[in-house]
């Protein structure tokens, strides 16, 4: 008797499953690794994406890259989000977590394809990822104890292997000085917004330099302002969120007066209150008054008169920093103005930087801030220059809280493989030849910095072998040496970088890896497509609607 046929899904509904299905994720995933495999280590090139809006980014940083690339296939968009979850734990190593991943599922995939169910690799791959991270934890030397002067050196040594591998790799010893200065000066404060990057084009890299305490471009300001002195030392600071101008009365608002002569006195009330509150921000002793909302020309030629300086419309994240670094308080009101709610610093100036002029504010008794106003030629090279100090600065921040570091320049990796291969040899089974793939994964790192700098990767590749192979064990730190093509001591070249970055990259390398594989259907909903398709249609239509609704309006008056 025949069995009737069982329809389950929708019609249209797409579904692969079993071996191809895994087969084509694998190749998905190791398409989106040979995108970001030029850009790692040193000599690593850098990649420009050109978006739909016509904006233009110059990077060689993964996790930007994997954001910008906006990939569709569901199993390769795991590889962006370990590479996103990697910025934003360690900041830096986002190339690495991705090479990895993609070199895991790569030696995997013969033996998928030789029949090798999924989940025995998974366990095998678990068990390595495991042995790898107790070897890091064991090779790791800590630079705790140190001398702060020590621990200086050796916090820029990290930070200027980070920035080695970036666009501004020619001044590393430069910038790494710099980016430990800046986190040195934050101290254990956790946000990061404490550090502000400023960017001013013009200029050369060398004349990017560091302010202890905050530094903001000068905000709009109205007539009498250039009477304001620019310099005072030792002065308080007020900081308002509110307006400091005479305020227009909403719309059709209505006074109906029996006597004509009342009305002066109703011009005069509106005077007298804004009059009153700038009293009382003279009154407070404050010689610099800064507000998140507008100071208008009555204030601004006000205070010039007393000899005050002020600035309104300051972002909120400049007047934040503003308030940690001196010490003062944001307020809502005039009245009552305590001495407690004021802050102060040694010095403050307006400077001209290449054609912006920067309100500066540096010796702040509090400290916990510090802006790093970068300069140089293209607009692209300064976003990509702070991209790159963004990551210093994790890295720096990482290693002060761990205080572990590793060899850097694939010695790691190399020591790991070995010992992998060493630990495989003693199991039987089939798990013997899944950790030797995942050892062998693990060398792609090496490899990719000689291919990157245009060295032999596979000469390379056996001095290194033959190094880290010595019983004494002295080969450990030995990886590749970028200037010369062959191998050195990275340890001793100070090529560093924290335990950490190390650890998590080959866990969510190893995580992303057995996630892939333990995928064996995927089913494609066609409701889905076909919604998608009617919402990008309707919002091409509603753009074209809202459009000419907006010209209307333009012809007349602005609606408040």
């Amino acid at each position: 008797m025949m069995q009737p046929q069982i329809i389950l899904l929708k019609e249209g509904t797409d579904t692969s499953q079993g071996k191809p299905q895994l087969i084509s994720n694998i190749n998905a995933c190791t398409a989106v690794a040979d995108v970001v495999r030029t850009t790692l280590g040193p000599r690593g090139m850098d990649k420009l994406i050109h978006d739909e809006k016509g904006n233009t980014t110059i990077s060689n940083d993964g996790a930007t890259i994997m954001k910008l690339l906006d990939i569709v296939h569901p199993a390769a968009k795991i590889l962006v989000d370990i590479a996103k979850s990697q910025d934003s734990e360690v900041g830096d190593g986002t190339t690495t977590v991705v090479l990895l991943a993609g070199e895991f599922l790569k030696e995997a995939k013969p033996f998928i394809e030789d029949g090798v169910h999924p989940q025995n690799l998974i366990k095998s791959y678990r068990n390595a990822a495991y042995l790898a991270i107790e070897k890091i934890k064991e090779l790791a030397v800590s630079i705790e104890g140190k001398s702060l002067e020590e621990k200086k050196s050796l916090l820029a040594k990290c930070a200027a292997t980070t920035l080695s591998s970036k666009l501004i790799g020619g001044e590393k010893e430069f910038f790494a000085t710099m980016v430990v200065n800046a986190v040195l000066a934050i101290g254990n404060e956790d946000r990061l917004i404490m550090i502000g990057i400023k960017k001013v084009p013009g200029g050369t890299m060398r004349d990017s330099f560091l302010v202890d305490g905050v530094a903001f471009k000068k905000t709009f300001s109205y007539a009498g302002f250039e009477q304001q002195p620019k310099k005072f030392s030792r002065p308080q600071i007020l900081l308002l969120n509110i307006e400091l101008e005479l305020k227009s009365e909403k719309e059709n608002a209505e006074i109906r007066l029996s006597d004509p002569l009342q009305y002066q006195s109703i011009v005069d009330a509106e005077w007298n209150i804004i009059y009153d509150k700038l009293d009382k921000c003279v009154k407070s002793g404050a010689k610099v008054v800064l507000s998140r909302l507008a100071i208008g020309d009555l204030a601004t030629q006000y205070f010039a008169d007393r000899d005050i300086f002020c600035a309104g419309r300051v972002t909120e994240e400049d007047l934040q920093r503003v308030a940690a670094a001196t010490g003062g308080t944001v307020q809502t009101t005039v009245n009552n103005i305590i001495d407690e709610v004021l802050g102060s610093c040694d010095v403050f100036e307006e400077k001209q930087v290449g054609n912006e002029r920067f309100n500066i504010f540096s010796g702040c008794p509090s400290g916990r801030t510090a802006t790093i106003v970068l300069r140089g030629g293209a607009d692209q090279f300064i976003e990509e220059a702070e991209r790159s100090l963004h990551d210093a600065i994790m890295i720096v921040r990482r290693a002060m809280k761990n205080s572990t570091v590793v060899a850097g320049g694939g010695a790691i990796d190399m020591e790991i493989s070995r010992y992998l291969r060493q630990h495989a040899r003693t199991i039987a089974g089939k798990s013997q030849l899944f950790i030797n793939s995942y050892a062998k994964a693990l060398e792609v790192i090496p490899r990719q910095l000689c291919d990157n700098a245009g060295f032999d990767a596979t000469d390379v590749l056996n001095k290194l072998r033959q190094k880290h192979a010595l019983p004494s064990g002295e080969g450990a730190p030995y990886g590749v040496d970028i200037s010369t093509g062959g191998i050195a001591d990275s340890f001793a070249n100070f090529v560093w970088e924290p335990a950490v970055v190390k650890i998590n990259a080959i866990n969510a390398a190893t995580e992303a890896a057995c996630l892939v594989l333990s995928v064996d259907e995927t089913v494609k909903n066609p409701k889905s497509e076909s919604a998608q398709g009617e919402a990008a249609a309707s919002a091409m239509g509603g753009r074209g609607r809202g459009g000419g609704a907006l010209r209307g309006r333009g012809r007349g008056m602005r609606r408040r």
